[in-house]
């Protein structure tokens, strides 16, 4: 390898290096001051683990963080379902009904959010619906069955079609070859869904906003007023949710190291 390709190989490394540093120096900075005696960043107390033990001691950050996750699981399962089904009905249709559909679909991840919050608070509005559960519920179903769709369809174009037909050939009925062949080819794709359509639930804050019940809250909902209220009490409830930040961002973490693995142990076995 002479000089040029070196340098350039030291540069591309570099860069990478700098990128990752700016997407993750935020996360890393509040794992850091999860373990520090402090309630505000930037000064400094000595090694604790009172963030952790406030965070799971506290009854009402419990609650929102079982509110997060109940919804997060309840809209990701619904959205995978009807994500998956949608899917498997668009790639079946004729081309001119799978085209419309599939940009119908893109309607939610192309729009703002913002937009699509008041067009949801609008139409239970004018249905006559209440702020309720079943509202937020949709709400995040909106905007988390759109990406199920786009991780199950690529899927569905990479099977064997040819077996579907055969098992109908063979005398299967049309809902068998549904579960006995094509949902077992699709798998790794209803798996990414779900986990994105969790992902994308358990961050929203806008439609959860214009969608949710009075007294319900979430941890985006909670966090955003609490740091706009900005009292005492306030930051010390904040700085609890360092040590929940430093645990999802170690389980993510583990989960993708276990994933690529696995997938790397995969390829090695069909080698």
């Amino acid at each position: 390898m002479n000089r040029k390709a070196i340098v350039i190989k030291c540069l591309k490394a570099a860069f990478i290096g700098i990128v990752l540093l700016l997407l993750y120096a935020p996360i890393l900075l509040l794992a850091v001051y999860s373990f520090i005696d402090t309630d505000i960043i930037g000064t400094s107390g000595g090694f604790t683990f009172d963030h952790y033990t406030d965070l799971f001691t506290n009854a009402q950050a419990m609650t929102m963080i079982g509110n997060t996750l109940g919804l997060a699981f309840a809209s990701a399962a619904l959205s995978t379902v009807l994500g998956t089904l949608g899917a498997i009905g668009m790639y079946y249709s004729k081309k001119r009904v799978r085209t419309t559909m599939g940009a119908v679909s893109r309607i939610p991840i192309i729009n703002a959010e913002i937009v699509t919050a008041l067009a949801l608070a609008i139409m239970f509005v004018a249905f006559g619906l209440p702020k309720t559960y079943f509202t937020l519920l949709m709400g995040h179903m909106v905007i988390c069955t759109p990406f199920v769709v786009l991780s199950v369809m690529p899927k569905l174009k990479q099977m064997d079609n040819s077996l579907y037909e055969a098992a109908l050939d063979l005398g299967a009925s049309p809902a068998k070859a549904l579960f006995k062949v094509i949902l077992p080819q699709i798998v790794p794709g209803i798996i990414s869904g779900f986990m994105l359509a969790i992902t994308l639930s358990l961050d929203d804050y806008i439609v959860t906003v214009y969608t949710r019940p009075s007294g319900f809250d979430t941890i985006s909902t909670y966090v955003f007023n609490a740091t706009i209220r900005g009292n005492a009490h306030t930051a010390q409830t904040l700085s609890s949710f360092w040590a929940l930040t430093t645990i999802i961002f170690i389980i993510i973490l583990i989960v993708t190291i276990s994933a690529n693995l696995a997938g790397r142990r995969k390829k090695e076995v069909r080698k």
